[in-house]
């Protein structure tokens, strides 16, 4: 799995004077929680675009203070009017601790459907999943070969080994509809 290195400072002064002063220096404030202490650091905003600004789901190491902590995302804050990333939660990884993460889905090969003139329709692309640490993968792969037109894949049909799946069962995934022009040939063809 992709791993990401944060450099961070670890901060001493809390409250809005001193966040402003850090934000002021071109840096995040940031925390990171789950583990046997909450650490609470800053670092530049550059250090964490690798991170937030990816579809892909990563693995953060982040050194504070002589310590390294691996961390996933949890949660992101940007300011209003300008848009700037203003805070960042992190969860860290304890091995034998289950954590919620949400895991990007990969759809491999070519339906049925596709091929006999349907369209792929991605419908989610991410799903939320309850896992220990070391069985969390970048991708979760849901294969689409068999899937015909009018078909749905649902959560429920999505097969990740050592993870529980917290979406709804039913809700599709992905399915293959009918294009324009499939409709309208069988339409003349019931003409006839």
């Amino acid at each position: 799995m992709k791993t990401i290195t944060i450099e961070g400072q670890l901060r001493t002064e809390f409250g809005k004077s001193a966040t402003r002063q850090v934000r002021s220096q071109g840096n995040v404030p940031a925390v990171i929680y789950g583990g046997a202490k909450e650490v609470n650091f800053s670092a530049s905003a550059a250090a964490f675009k690798p991170l937030v600004y990816t579809p892909n789901f990563q693995i953060a190491e982040v050194k504070v203070d002589g310590a390294t902590y691996r961390c996933i995302l949890k949660d992101l804050q940007f300011d209003k009017v300008t848009d700037a990333l203003i805070h960042v939660d992190l969860l860290e990884l304890v091995e034998d601790k289950k954590v919620i993460a949400t895991v990007p889905l990969k759809y491999t090969g070519t339906s049925k459907g596709v091929r006999a003139g349907g369209r792929f329709v991605s419908k989610i692309k991410s799903v939320k999943v309850k896992a220990l640490p070391k069985h969390l993968t970048e991708t979760i792969e849901v294969p689409i070969d068999n899937l015909e037109i009018n078909e749905n894949i649902r959560v429920e049909d999505i097969v990740a080994p050592d993870m529980e799946i917290l979406n709804s069962p039913r809700i599709p995934v992905a399915s293959v509809v009918m294009t324009r022009q499939l409709k309208q040939e069988e339409a003349a063809a019931g003409k006839k």
